[in-house]
């Protein structure tokens, strides 16, 4: 649960009223990731999934790269909207839990096109030579900074980044942060919004979504 939906958990609910309906793949993902882990509350969840497959859906991307697969919810939410021949690399390094996302991409229509890797997303960057036209990346918040220098030479003009977590429940609007999570999210705001690169908009849904687009 987001910084925002304990604040207004009725404005929360009109929300998801209000949306398209949960897919019945992600509807059992998610009964089974609050069953079946101690941090449910990592889950992309459903408005943001909505967000995610509606971003996919509008630029058919071939080629999308995920950090941090969790259970796999925004994935197959990410899948929704690849170009026939396009693919998904989704990074986790969790082994424990790597069973769970493996049993739902099995499930989907879109098996073929998932690429699920335990592997650290740095070494994965520094070595591949790809290029992504959709990257969302929801891991670990220390490395947010390192994660953008090394995802922004393997992208494109046109391309999408969206990176989650971004106003860390509200902590954002310290002013000097002790928390090192904090101070790296501050710093990624602050390169995303200074990079002439890029065009940015944070949105405020659930815990915030940096959304930037190659220019």
């Amino acid at each position: 649960m987001s910084f925002f939906e304990e604040k207004n958990p009725e404005m929360d609910r009109y929300l998801e009223n209000h949306a398209s309906s949960e897919p019945e793949i992600l509807k059992k993902l998610r009964r089974e990731t609050y069953q079946k882990t101690t941090q449910p509350h990592m889950i992309s969840g459903y408005q943001q999934g909505r967000l995610l497959t509606m971003v996919s859906q509008m630029i058919q991307p071939k080629n999308i790269l995920e950090i941090g697969t969790f259970t796999g919810y925004a994935t197959l939410c990410l899948t929704a909207g690849l170009a026939k021949e396009g693919k998904i690399t989704t990074l986790d390094v969790n082994e424990d839990l790597a069973y769970l996302p493996r049993k739902y991409f099995a499930e989907s229509e879109y098996s073929e096109q998932i690429d699920f890797k335990l592997q650290d997303a740095k070494e994965f960057l520094k070595n591949t030579d790809e290029f992504f036209d959709l990257v969302f990346i929801d891991a670990d918040k220390e490395n947010y900074v390192e994660y953008f220098k090394l995802i922004k030479p393997r992208t494109q003009s046109g391309a999408i980044v969206m990176f989650d977590n971004v106003l860390w429940y509200g902590k954002v609007l310290e002013e000097n942060p002790k928390q090192k999570s904090t101070q790296i999210i501050k710093e990624l705001n602050d390169l995303v919004a200074k990079d002439e690169d890029f065009e940015n908009l944070i949105l405020p849904l659930r815990d915030g979504v940096n959304l930037l687009r190659r220019k």
